[in-house]
């Protein structure tokens, strides 16, 4: 019998012992993206009471406190402009309500206000977990999102910004709402597909527009190092969710577990994420160039592992990952 999987809303964990403090001299941050990103517009536009509210989330965000861009805007002493909305996929649609934006309506709003943008702000896109919802084509899915995805970059680029990190996928398998499940294996087998159709897209647009820095974001590998070893992360639990939903009950020690959630880190995990990503982000850019190129097709990539992927095995839920606490 299929399982139902909820994978809304997750995109984006990255995890590693920090390295460095970044050199970068960047002017400010925009980030784009979904709920790991979203540091309260969701909120500030709902109209019903289908997001996260206190006690039980932080001012909007989906986790305990602030997100893993503030405390890097912070860390880094600069301004954090933020355009993501929790449940956006890397299109037009978002699963939280259809009255919320999609990365590529986040993009193309603040292209069609900002004709011209800063070229020395570090632009932070982390979307695509969520494109994976009610899909039977899951080829298709992975091309869609990882073409949306250089889309974004290249439209960005088309108004003058230069220096991005980019986000890719955490194994979707390793979440709460998915790490009990028969399908753990194949959830994991879709992230990597994803994402090295990412790394190999964002490989050639650097190679066509090499005045761009473009840098991935290794969610994948760096939740992996936790997972395996979260005694020197400083977590204890890094398999349940320390929010049970459903009771309404908090576990006593947030800081110890991974995860808030069933699909969402807790903010001292946020905290790291922003730590590794010092060790991550490009050195700033400022050089001028021209930006005639196309998005870049994942099909490739896909028809190579197409053939021992079994879709089949793969049932994706519909219902919202974002589910109210009742106060």
């Amino acid at each position: 019998m299929k399982k139902q999987l909820l994978t809304a809303g997750f995109v984006l964990l990255s995890f590693m012992l920090p390295v460095k403090a970044s050199a970068a001299n960047f002017t400010q941050i925009y980030a784009f993206g979904d709920s790991l990103v979203d540091n309260g517009n969701v909120l500030a536009a709902a109209t019903a009471a289908d997001v996260p509210f206190p006690p039980y989330y932080y001012q909007g965000r989906f986790s305990n406190g602030p997100v893993w861009t503030e405390y890097l805007a912070q860390d880094m002493g600069v301004q954090l402009n933020n355009l993501a909305f929790g449940g956006a996929t890397t299109g037009t649609n978002n699963t939280i309500s259809p009255a919320f934006p999609g990365l590529t309506q986040e993009i193309q709003g603040f292209v069609a206000t900002n004709p011209s943008v800063d070229n020395q702000a570090l632009y932070i896109i982390s979307a695509g977990a969520n494109d994976y919802l009610n899909v039977t084509d899951f080829s298709q899915a992975i091309n869609n999102a990882v073409s949306n995805l250089a889309n974004a970059i290249i439209s960005l680029s088309a108004v003058g910004a230069k220096n991005f990190l980019i986000a890719n996928l955490p194994n979707l398998g390793g979440i709460p709402a998915n790490n009990q499940t028969s399908i753990v294996n194949d959830l994991n087998f879709l992230t990597g597909i994803h994402n090295s159709a990412l790394s190999q897209t964002v490989n050639g647009l650097s190679q066509l527009q090499p005045n761009l820095n473009i840098k991935v974001f290794d969610v994948n590998s760096l939740v992996s190092q936790i997972i395996a070893s979260p005694g020197k992360f400083g977590f204890t639990n890094v398999t349940d969710a320390c929010l049970n939903i459903v009771a309404q009950t908090i576990c006593s020690n947030p800081n110890e577990y991974l995860f808030w959630d069933d699909l969402h880190p807790t903010s001292y995990a946020h905290s790291i994420v922003a730590r590794s990503a010092q060790a991550t982000i490009p050195e700033p850019s400022t050089t001028l160039s021209l930006l005639g190129i196309a998005a870049l097709s994942a099909t490739g990539v896909i028809k190579r592992k197409r053939k021992t992927f079994n879709p089949e095995n793969l049932v994706l839920a519909g219902q919202s990952s974002h589910t109210k606490v009742e106060n």
